[in-house]
C-alpha cells in the first residue's frame, strides 16, 4: 500500500465534511482541514500527478490562514472555514473527494 496513510486522512476529512455537524460546519470544516494537514506533512508532492497536483495546490489556497486572527481561541482553520463561500465549500468537498478516491486507487 503505496499512500495507506494519505488514504486514510483523506478518508477521514470526506468523513468529516458528511452529516450531521453535530459542533457546526465550521468545526466539521476545521477537522477535515486537520486531517488533511496530517495527509500532507512531509509529503512528497512529487509524487502526485498533475491533477492531484492542481487539487492540493487549491486544498492550499483554501486552508491558507494568512491575515486571519483568532481572538476567541476557537482555532485559525475554524475561523478560515466560516470565512469561506458555499462556493468554496463545495470546491473543498469535491477536492478532498477526489483526493481520497486518487490515493485510494494509486495503492493498488
Amino acid at each position: 500500500m503505496r499512500f495507506s496513510y494519505q488514504s486514510e486522512k483523506f478518508s477521514s476529512a470526506r468523513s468529516a465534511l458528511m452529516l450531521p455537524h453535530t459542533g457546526g460546519e465550521h468545526e466539521s470544516i476545521a477537522g477535515a482541514f486537520h486531517e488533511i494537514s496530517l495527509a500532507l506533512h512531509q509529503f512528497d508532492r512529487s509524487k502526485l500527478d498533475d491533477n492531484g497536483t492542481n487539487w492540493v495546490r487549491k486544498l492550499d489556497a483554501l486552508m491558507d490562514t494568512t491575515g486571519l486572527s483568532d481572538p476567541n481561541k476557537e482555532g485559525l482553520w475554524a475561523v478560515k472555514a466560516k470565512t469561506l463561500s458555499d462556493d468554496d465549500k463545495i470546491e473543498l468537498s469535491h477536492i478532498v473527494d477526489e483526493l481520497a478516491h486518487w490515493f485510494d486507487h494509486a495503492e493498488i
